[in-house]
């Protein structure tokens, strides 16, 4: 699908498409968060969360000392849904500001050591700026469940930044849940050619050259 090349599908109907997409997408995470607190489904037509592909990866955690007690709540619950947790910031007994646990971080995941990567700062930007200076790895804050989901959906993130100013334990489970359990495209089928399209384009970019 060439969404761009077609008459009907001008920048005002995109963005109107997209918006529906999403508002589904979000109702089927909602759905799937439902599922697995033992409620029934609210639509016979949306999966079960037990019908979700089941994947255990090994994810780099990395916080700044404001963050050490969010990382830890959300590293117990990594452990506890089988994934392997590499810490490479701050403890309770070591402080190391995020200009240096992130760039630790971001070599291990470049280097192929895991599959994601989850940092908290105070915020989340401190880390994402430094993240996303690194070739190869697409860094996104977010401050909402559904914009975890999103940035997986849309921009294909492998590191997902989150802010202990903002964020408490139980939500933030939730984020990472919806971040480690999306796919690029998901829920937005009828956008999947341009969206796989717009992720090689944007990993084609170098500033560098003219």
């Amino acid at each position: 699908m060439n969404m761009m090349n077609t008459p009907s599908t001008n920048r005002r109907g995109f963005i109107k498409q997209t918006a529906v997409a999403l508002t589904a997408g979000a109702a089927l995470g909602a759905a799937w968060n439902l599922a697995e607190a033992g409620f029934p489904a609210q639509a016979a037509d949306q999966p079960a969360a037990t019908n979700r592909p089941k994947h255990t990866m090994k994810i780099i955690i990395a916080a700044d000392p404001f963050a050490v007690t969010l990382k830890k709540a959300v590293a117990a619950y990594l452990k506890e849904k089988g994934h392997e947790v590499i810490d490479l910031g701050s403890t309770d007994e070591k402080a190391i500001p995020y200009y240096e646990c992130c760039v630790d971080a971001c070599k291990a995941l470049q280097a192929g050591k895991g599959e994601r990567g989850i940092f908290f700062c105070g915020t989340g930007m401190g880390m994402s700026v430094i993240a996303n200076r690194f070739k190869g790895i697409t860094a996104s804050v977010v401050e909402s469940v559904f914009a975890a989901r999103m940035c997986r959906s849309i921009n294909n993130a492998n590191v997902l930044c989150l802010g202990s100013m903002i964020w408490g334990d139980w939500m933030a489970k939730d984020a990472v849940e919806a971040f480690l359990t999306t796919n690029l495209t998901d829920g937005l089928p009828q956008f999947a050619d341009f969206l796989k399209d717009a992720n090689k384009k944007v990993a084609a970019i170098d500033p560098a050259k003219p």
